[in-house]
């Protein structure tokens, strides 16, 4: 057939890589994906053949037919005539086996191609020479029997009477060896009653078997089977086809159906037929399973930051991971994106599956190397049961996708068991993402101030602005209730420009009114640091309320630090240049090394209320404490604790010379209003 001029195509598909003409198609004949070997054997480029123009290359006869079979959503095989024009401008004709396999799970037909033109030929010249004078029948049969590429025996009351040299190298045995054996002899012994029944009805057909060559291998072959005449006498003859190219091909398109072309691993849709298969073999057996599902927190800024080569090395990381915890009988998946499924069998008892999804948490928050820097993201990790939590599939993946998000809600990086109370909270998230966009064009949002005070005296010495939404319905609520509901709409970002600049307003307005001079701090979301105008933004606020630079702290988290660590270290040099102020909050949680910290140009770290909690009871707690504040101090960084609850946990970080506490046992969040009551109070400087 005739090629046409090249054009330009898309990136090989993992279609490309099969040597078997290949094409995807829908149900209306439409044809999603050609590959390369379709095109090299219609000479019919990539784009031609889109949508329906792969039509053009099958014959008005076999059109009918195959279309129809596309029609129904299910497997079907069937023979096809193609036709076309050599490059010479002559007509072209080649037959083709087609075998189609239903994907339902994209709705298309996974259909190959096998070029029979060589035997449909055989089977022509077969009944032309039948025709002729026994002499002339034989010459030519004896040339076609050593010219062709396919196996082909002759056998007559199952003896066999004749073979060509493929037929003799597929089985492993030279002519001599074969001839007066029983053709039965070379079938596997299961597929015996099936060949021996074909013989006996004399009936001409196609079907597949198994035949066994001299070292006992077992080969699958084709058999096409006919009458006729053959050294003067009416006999049968078969065609040995040889399909193990073809069952490899069929595997490998299997593979690429249910599997992540990224990591390996098993897709949804696999991943699916495996937990109803499982939870099936549970209820028999009155067992149980345990369904994990796995969200890698703020993925989409490694994509967005360091580009989709970066993000695919860490997925695949991240596959590697998880497979490293699991048992040999545990199931693992990719969902979609930067979602992972994990199935425990078994009977898991709940402690076991939370110890299982701790040493997940581990596992993938350790940081990854990609383009020469390290990377690093933390899993959020809902887990459902079964039966206790859901009676279907689809139910047990709900609820678990539920205590995934109920695990980002309440801080990221942790693991969430679900219980029947989240279903209601998952349709008031919802109501609330509703309101959530209006409320910041209402004025809803609201600050308060939680006082930060110097250690040793209690004199004042600077205030976290803390976000609360004063919702109509629902009162004032915290930032834990609407603030992952923000970053998955990305009104993280106009929320936190409105955040440091109420903040530094009224800052202003104290200094202004000679109340207090001391530094007001602000949290920063990873998106708002990242995004492209952040210093220039920092910039115009303190130029429009008129703040001086020292007087605002910015806040960032630990892993903030580390995303890119160059790119971090000059952003925090322009803002040092306006003079602002930057503290590291939730210290001791991330991976920052000591190296890169004094290196950056922070003023204040926080030690994290994690750390605080026991102390001063528990050794380990204090252990970090102490190396948390030694380590400021060789640095010549002031050190906060945050979260101080209790006189005993005051004192003990007073005497280890901690700089500055924060928490309800200095004073809770105030509004302005009684923020401004409480500095009447408090310690003069």
């Amino acid at each position: 057939m005739s090629a046409l001029p090249s054009v330009h195509t898309p990136p090989p598909s993992p279609w490309d890589a099969l040597p078997s003409p290949v094409l995807l198609l829908a149900r209306d004949g439409r044809a999603e994906v050609v590959n390369h070997a379709f095109e090299r054997f219609t000479g019919l480029p990539a784009a031609a053949a889109a949508g329906l123009g792969w039509l053009e290359c099958v014959a008005a006869d076999s059109q009918q037919g195959l279309l129809a079979a596309l029609r129904q959503p299910a497997d079907f095989q069937c023979q096809a005539r193609l036709v076309g024009r050599a490059a010479d401008g002559a007509p072209r004709e080649a037959w083709v086996d087609v075998a189609a396999q239903w994907d339902a799970s994209c709705g298309l037909h996974v259909v190959l191609l096998h070029d029979t033109t060589a035997a449909r030929q055989a089977e022509l010249a077969a009944r032309s020479r039948a025709e002729h004078a026994a002499r002339e029948s034989e010459e030519r049969l004896a040339k076609f029997m050593q010219a062709s590429c396919e196996g082909i025996v002759f056998h007559k009351d199952g003896r066999i009477t004749d073979a060509n040299a493929p037929a003799c190298a597929l089985l492993g045995h030279s002519l001599d060896d074969m001839l007066g054996r029983r053709a039965l002899d070379f079938v596997a012994p299961e597929r015996v009653a099936q060949v021996e029944a074909v013989m006996k009805s004399r009936l001409e057909a196609a079907y597949e078997s198994v035949v066994v060559d001299k070292t006992g291998r077992r080969i699958p072959v084709e058999f096409i089977v006919r009458t006729m005449q053959h050294q003067g006498e009416t006999m049968r003859m078969t065609i040995v086809r040889d399909l193990r190219d073809r069952h490899a091909a069929l595997a490998r398109i299997h593979h690429l159906a249910h599997h992540d072309a990224l990591t390996g691993l098993p897709n949804r849709s696999a991943f699916m037929e495996q937990l109803d298969h499982q939870m099936q073999v549970a209820q028999r057996a009155d067992g149980s399973l345990a369904l994990l599902f796995i969200d890698l927190d703020h993925f989409k800024r490694v994509n967005d930051s360091l580009g989709h080569l970066a993000g695919d090395t860490l997925l695949q990381t991240v596959a590697q991971r998880i497979t490293g915890v699991l048992r040999s009988a545990d199931r693992v998946a990719r969902f979609g994106g930067d979602e992972f499924m994990v199935l425990l069998s078994g009977d898991p008892a709940r402690e076991v599956v939370a110890e299982v999804a701790r040493k997940l948490l581990a596992a993938i928050e350790a940081p990854v190397h990609a383009e020469g820097r390290p990377i690093s993201v933390t899993p959020s990790i809902g887990i459902a049961m079964f039966p206790g939590d859901a009676e279907t599939p689809a139910e047990l993946v709900k609820h678990a996708d539920t205590a995934m998000y109920l695990a980002k809600a309440r801080g990221r990086a942790t693991l969430q068991f679900f219980d029947p109370s989240m279903a209601r909270g998952a349709y008031d998230a919802l109501v609330l993402e509703g309101q959530l966009a209006q409320a910041l064009e209402r004025g809803e949002f609201v600050l308060h101030y939680q006082p930060q005070v110097r250690a040793r005296d209690g004199v004042l010495v600077g205030a976290e602005a803390l976000i609360r939404w004063q919702h109509p319905q629902r009162g004032l609520l915290r930032p834990d209730a609407f603030i992952p509901i923000a970053e998955r709409q990305r009104l993280i970002l106009p929320l936190g420009r409105w955040v440091l600049r109420e903040a530094s307003r009224q800052a202003c307005a104290w200094r202004e009114a000679g109340l207090v001079d001391v530094p007001v701090a602000v949290n920063l979301s990873t998106l708002q640091f990242q995004s492209v105008d952040f210093v220039a933004s920092v910039a115009e606020v303190l130029r429009e309320t008129g703040l001086p630079g020292e007087l605002l702290e910015l806040e960032l988290t630990e892993r903030m630090l580390m995303e890119d660590w160059h790119e971090v270290r000059d952003r925090l040099g322009e803002l040092k240049a306006l003079g602002v102020q930057l503290s590291v909050d939730d210290f001791g949680t991330g991976h920052s090394s000591l190296g890169h910290l004094k290196e950056l140009p922070i003023d204040k770290m926080k030690i994290d209320r994690s750390f605080v909690t026991d102390l001063p009871e528990r050794s380990d707690s204090a252990a970090i404490a102490r190396a948390i504040i030694q380590m400021g101090r060789s640095l010549g960084i002031k050190v906060i604790a945050e979260g101080v609850e209790t006189e005993a946990q005051r004192s003990f970080l007073a005497g280890e010379a901690c700089d500055e506490l924060q928490g309800e046992a200095v004073s809770p969040p105030l509004s302005a209003q009684a923020f401004e009551a409480w500095i009447a109070r408090a310690p003069a400087g």
